[in-house]
């Protein structure tokens, strides 16, 4: 039984090494011989928050602080270059931003501000 799980095992990582190999050299090629948006393209979409109500209920807003959200994405599988795939960047962008908002309390609020105050020196 662990030598077939070994095997199994050994197979999975071979095949996303293989992957991701041909993935690389796939956006290396793509490179070289550059049209606009391929391999890279720049992503703008609206950031939208998702702000929780009373009686489970959701308002959807664009941010007023900043409106707009915009990456650099690669038409890939993988991440590379330092940029995320442009299937994930796209999906997460589609996705609003949760906010939550907490009662207030005193006592947080007390112990918050003498936080700050410990550490700007006063």
């Amino acid at each position: 039984m662990r030598a077939l799980a070994k095997r199994i095992l050994l197979a999975v990582v071979s095949a996303v090494a293989i992957i991701y190999i041909f993935d690389v050299v796939s956006v290396r090629v793509r490179m070289l011989h550059q049209k606009p948006a391929d391999p890279f393209e720049t992503v703008t979409a609206l950031r939208i928050l998702a702000i929780d109500e009373k009686g489970n209920k959701t308002e959807y807003t664009v941010d007023p602080l900043q409106p707009q959200q915009t990456a650099e994405c690669v038409h890939a599988l993988f991440p590379h270059n330092g940029d995320p795939p442009c299937w994930y960047l796209k999906r997460k962008f589609a996705q609003p931003v949760p906010m939550l908002i907490l009662p207030y309390s005193w006592r947080n609020a007390t112990i918050g501000s003498t936080r700050i105050a410990l550490r700007a020196g006063m």
